[in-house]
């Protein structure tokens, strides 16, 4: 399944500040890890493109305050501490910078793989 290159090029944008950020390619998408941690990234085209940011329990209900933000679903289930950026949402910098810093600091503090 192909990713929208536009988004991705605006996450590793996004990241560019970061250190230990690598890429993998999952689950149809392309997947920003932190210390080998899923953090954030971009939807496959198949299911309508935006983005996908890991923001913890803790961080959720902010995080879907935020426009464009709502619930990640994988096969038709909310994932706990998960939100989805919508396709038209990602050229709205400061929703993307809230939602990396929610990631960071969740992922953060978990123990690097």
């Amino acid at each position: 399944m192909a990713i929208d290159e536009g988004s991705a090029e605006l996450m590793r944008g996004d990241l560019a500040h970061l250190s230990s950020v690598t890429e993998k390619r999952m689950f149809g998408g392309l997947a920003f890890m932190l210390n080998g941690n899923m953090l954030c990234g971009v939807h496959g085209a198949g299911v309508g493109g935006g983005a996908m940011y890991r923001v913890g329990k803790d961080n959720q209900a902010e995080a879907l305050a935020l426009p464009g933000a709502g619930p990640m679903e994988f096969t038709g289930r909310p994932m706990g501490g998960m939100v989805s950026l919508k396709a038209e949402a990602m050229g709205e910098d400061d929703v993307r910078a809230r939602l990396l810093a929610l990631a960071v600091d969740f992922v953060g503090a978990l123990p690097a793989k």
